[in-house]
Protein backbone atom coordinates (compact mmCIF):
# COMPACT_ATOMS: atom_id res chain seq x y z
CA UNK A 1 0.00 0.00 0.00
CA UNK A 2 1.19 3.49 -0.85
CA UNK A 3 0.98 5.42 2.46
CA UNK A 4 1.44 8.88 0.97
CA UNK A 5 -1.25 11.54 1.24
CA UNK A 6 -0.25 14.53 -0.88
CA UNK A 7 -1.19 17.85 0.68
CA UNK A 8 -2.98 20.10 -1.78
CA UNK A 9 -2.02 23.26 0.09
CA UNK A 10 -2.79 25.53 -2.84
CA UNK A 11 -5.20 28.47 -3.30
CA UNK A 12 -7.41 27.17 -6.09
CA UNK A 13 -8.72 24.15 -7.96
CA UNK A 14 -6.59 24.81 -11.04
CA UNK A 15 -3.37 24.40 -9.07
CA UNK A 16 -4.77 21.37 -7.27
CA UNK A 17 -5.72 19.73 -10.57
CA UNK A 18 -2.23 20.37 -11.94
CA UNK A 19 -0.65 18.59 -8.97
CA UNK A 20 -3.03 15.64 -9.23
CA UNK A 21 -2.34 15.33 -12.94
CA UNK A 22 1.42 15.56 -12.38
CA UNK A 23 1.32 12.83 -9.72
CA UNK A 24 -0.63 10.56 -12.04
CA UNK A 25 -1.19 7.01 -10.89
CA UNK A 26 1.59 7.16 -8.31
CA UNK A 27 -0.66 8.88 -5.76
CA UNK A 28 -4.24 8.00 -4.89
CA UNK A 29 -4.81 9.97 -1.68
CA UNK A 30 -4.94 13.76 -1.29
CA UNK A 31 -5.42 16.20 1.57
CA UNK A 32 -7.79 19.14 1.16
CA UNK A 33 -7.14 21.64 3.93
CA UNK A 34 -8.49 24.99 5.03
CA UNK A 35 -7.05 27.06 2.20
CA UNK A 36 -8.30 24.96 -0.70
CA UNK A 37 -11.61 24.09 0.96
CA UNK A 38 -12.27 27.75 1.70
CA UNK A 39 -11.47 28.69 -1.89
CA UNK A 40 -13.35 25.92 -3.69
CA UNK A 41 -15.74 24.42 -1.16
CA UNK A 42 -17.09 20.86 -1.24
CA UNK A 43 -16.87 20.76 -5.04
CA UNK A 44 -13.14 20.02 -4.99
CA UNK A 45 -13.71 17.05 -2.69
CA UNK A 46 -16.47 15.72 -4.94
CA UNK A 47 -14.23 16.17 -7.97
CA UNK A 48 -11.35 14.21 -6.48
CA UNK A 49 -13.63 11.44 -5.21
CA UNK A 50 -15.23 11.33 -8.65
CA UNK A 51 -11.79 10.66 -10.13
CA UNK A 52 -11.38 7.67 -7.85
CA UNK A 53 -9.10 9.45 -5.40
CA UNK A 54 -9.34 9.16 -1.64
CA UNK A 55 -9.62 12.47 0.19
CA UNK A 56 -8.50 13.58 3.64
CA UNK A 57 -10.53 16.65 4.62
CA UNK A 58 -8.33 18.50 7.10
CA UNK A 59 -10.58 21.16 8.66
CA UNK A 60 -9.78 20.57 12.36
CA UNK A 61 -13.39 21.15 13.33
CA UNK A 62 -14.15 22.66 16.72
CA UNK A 63 -17.66 23.84 17.56
CA UNK A 64 -20.74 22.87 19.53
CA UNK A 65 -21.73 19.23 19.22
CA UNK A 66 -24.75 19.61 16.94
CA UNK A 67 -22.83 21.77 14.48
CA UNK A 68 -19.90 19.33 14.34
CA UNK A 69 -22.24 16.35 13.97
CA UNK A 70 -24.08 17.91 11.04
CA UNK A 71 -20.88 19.14 9.37
CA UNK A 72 -19.25 15.72 9.70
CA UNK A 73 -22.32 14.16 8.10
CA UNK A 74 -21.93 16.53 5.14
CA UNK A 75 -18.26 15.58 4.76
CA UNK A 76 -19.23 11.91 4.88
CA UNK A 77 -21.80 12.51 2.13
CA UNK A 78 -19.03 13.90 -0.08
CA UNK A 79 -17.32 10.50 -0.01
CA UNK A 80 -14.26 11.65 1.94
CA UNK A 81 -12.19 9.06 3.78
CA UNK A 82 -10.73 11.07 6.67
CA UNK A 83 -11.76 14.18 8.62
CA UNK A 84 -9.92 16.02 11.38
CA UNK A 85 -11.45 17.51 14.50
CA UNK A 86 -9.92 18.98 17.64
CA UNK A 87 -9.08 16.50 20.38
CA UNK A 88 -11.99 17.53 22.59
CA UNK A 89 -14.11 14.55 23.72
CA UNK A 90 -17.47 16.20 22.98
CA UNK A 91 -16.27 17.31 19.54
CA UNK A 92 -14.94 13.84 18.75
CA UNK A 93 -18.14 12.15 19.87
CA UNK A 94 -20.25 14.48 17.74
CA UNK A 95 -18.11 13.93 14.63
CA UNK A 96 -18.17 10.16 15.05
CA UNK A 97 -21.96 10.29 15.37
CA UNK A 98 -22.21 12.40 12.23
CA UNK A 99 -20.01 9.99 10.29
CA UNK A 100 -21.89 6.87 11.43
CA UNK A 101 -22.80 4.50 8.62
CA UNK A 102 -20.24 5.93 6.20
CA UNK A 103 -16.63 5.19 5.30
CA UNK A 104 -15.48 8.45 6.93
CA UNK A 105 -12.95 8.05 9.73
CA UNK A 106 -12.58 10.74 12.39
CA UNK A 107 -9.06 11.78 13.36
CA UNK A 108 -8.33 13.84 16.46
CA UNK A 109 -5.70 16.56 16.33
CA UNK A 110 -3.76 16.89 19.59
CA UNK A 111 -0.75 19.25 19.40
CA UNK A 112 0.10 20.72 16.01
CA UNK A 113 3.45 19.70 14.56
CA UNK A 114 4.33 23.39 14.29
CA UNK A 115 4.19 23.70 18.10
CA UNK A 116 6.88 23.06 20.68
CA UNK A 117 7.14 23.38 24.46
CA UNK A 118 7.30 27.17 24.36
CA UNK A 119 4.11 27.28 22.32
CA UNK A 120 2.28 25.12 24.86
CA UNK A 121 3.42 27.27 27.74
CA UNK A 122 2.29 30.37 25.88
CA UNK A 123 -1.32 29.12 26.07
CA UNK A 124 -1.09 28.04 29.68
CA UNK A 125 -0.15 24.36 29.41
CA UNK A 126 2.65 24.29 31.96
CA UNK A 127 2.14 20.99 33.74
CA UNK A 128 2.94 18.67 30.83
CA UNK A 129 5.61 18.27 28.19
CA UNK A 130 4.55 18.24 24.53
CA UNK A 131 4.70 14.43 24.53
CA UNK A 132 2.63 14.20 27.72
CA UNK A 133 0.03 16.62 26.38
CA UNK A 134 -0.23 14.66 23.13
CA UNK A 135 -0.73 11.39 25.01
CA UNK A 136 -3.29 12.95 27.37
CA UNK A 137 -5.39 14.33 24.50
CA UNK A 138 -4.95 11.17 22.44
CA UNK A 139 -6.26 8.96 25.23
CA UNK A 140 -9.28 11.22 25.78
CA UNK A 141 -10.04 11.25 22.05
CA UNK A 142 -9.84 7.48 21.67
CA UNK A 143 -12.12 7.02 24.67
CA UNK A 144 -14.59 9.34 22.91
CA UNK A 145 -14.57 7.11 19.82
CA UNK A 146 -11.98 8.66 17.49
CA UNK A 147 -10.86 6.27 14.75
CA UNK A 148 -7.35 7.62 14.86
CA UNK A 149 -5.03 10.55 15.42
CA UNK A 150 -2.93 13.07 13.60
CA UNK A 151 0.46 12.95 15.25
CA UNK A 152 4.00 14.21 14.91
CA UNK A 153 6.53 11.59 13.77
CA UNK A 154 8.27 12.04 17.11
CA UNK A 155 5.18 10.74 18.91
CA UNK A 156 4.12 7.94 16.56
CA UNK A 157 5.91 5.10 18.31
CA UNK A 158 4.47 5.88 21.72
CA UNK A 159 0.99 6.52 20.32
CA UNK A 160 1.00 3.26 18.37
CA UNK A 161 1.75 1.48 21.64
CA UNK A 162 -1.10 3.38 23.25
CA UNK A 163 -3.66 2.83 20.47
CA UNK A 164 -2.88 -0.68 19.34
CA UNK A 165 -2.80 -1.79 15.69
CA UNK A 166 -6.29 -0.73 14.61
CA UNK A 167 -6.08 3.05 14.99
CA UNK A 168 -5.34 5.22 11.96
CA UNK A 169 -2.23 7.31 12.65
CA UNK A 170 -1.68 10.09 10.13
CA UNK A 171 1.67 11.82 10.28
CA UNK A 172 2.55 15.23 8.86
CA UNK A 173 5.96 16.77 9.45
CA UNK A 174 7.94 14.13 7.56
CA UNK A 175 10.91 15.16 5.44
CA UNK A 176 13.33 13.01 3.47
CA UNK A 177 16.99 13.41 4.29
CA UNK A 178 18.29 16.68 2.87
CA UNK A 179 14.88 18.34 2.75
CA UNK A 180 14.18 21.53 4.70
CA UNK A 181 11.83 21.53 7.69
CA UNK A 182 9.73 24.54 6.61
CA UNK A 183 7.43 25.59 9.46
CA UNK A 184 7.48 22.18 11.12
CA UNK A 185 9.32 21.78 14.44
CA UNK A 186 8.84 18.07 15.23
CA UNK A 187 9.97 16.12 12.17
CA UNK A 188 11.44 12.77 11.06
CA UNK A 189 12.05 10.93 7.81
CA UNK A 190 9.22 9.03 6.09
CA UNK A 191 10.98 5.71 6.70
CA UNK A 192 11.35 6.40 10.41
CA UNK A 193 7.71 7.45 10.77
CA UNK A 194 6.48 4.29 9.04
CA UNK A 195 8.81 2.09 11.09
CA UNK A 196 7.40 3.66 14.24
CA UNK A 197 3.81 2.88 13.28
CA UNK A 198 2.35 5.55 11.02
CA UNK A 199 -0.53 4.48 8.78
CA UNK A 200 -0.28 7.41 6.38
CA UNK A 201 2.25 10.18 5.73
CA UNK A 202 1.10 13.66 4.73
CA UNK A 203 3.68 15.17 2.38
CA UNK A 204 3.39 18.54 0.71
CA UNK A 205 6.23 20.64 -0.66
CA UNK A 206 8.66 17.78 -1.20
CA UNK A 207 6.23 16.46 -3.83
CA UNK A 208 4.10 19.42 -4.88
CA UNK A 209 7.07 21.73 -5.51
CA UNK A 210 9.23 19.10 -7.16
CA UNK A 211 10.05 19.44 -10.84
CA UNK A 212 8.52 15.99 -11.33
CA UNK A 213 5.94 15.27 -8.58
CA UNK A 214 5.35 11.71 -9.80
CA UNK A 215 9.04 10.89 -9.59
CA UNK A 216 9.31 12.54 -6.17
CA UNK A 217 6.43 10.50 -4.79
CA UNK A 218 7.80 7.30 -6.29
CA UNK A 219 11.23 8.00 -4.80
CA UNK A 220 9.72 8.37 -1.33
CA UNK A 221 7.76 5.12 -1.67
CA UNK A 222 10.90 3.31 -2.86
CA UNK A 223 12.86 4.73 0.08
CA UNK A 224 10.33 3.12 2.42
CA UNK A 225 11.37 -0.27 1.10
Amino acid sequence: MNPIIVALDVPNAAEARAIVAACGEHVGFYKVGLELFTAEGPAIVRELVGQGKRVFVDLKMYDISETVKRAAARVAALGASLLTVHASPQVVRAAVEGAAGSQLKILAVTVLTSCDQADLEAVGVTGRTVAEQVEFLAAKSLQAGAHGLVCSPLEVKRLRALTGPEAVLVTPGVRSLGEGHGDQKRVATPAQAMADGSTYLVIGREITRAGDPAAASLRIVNDLG
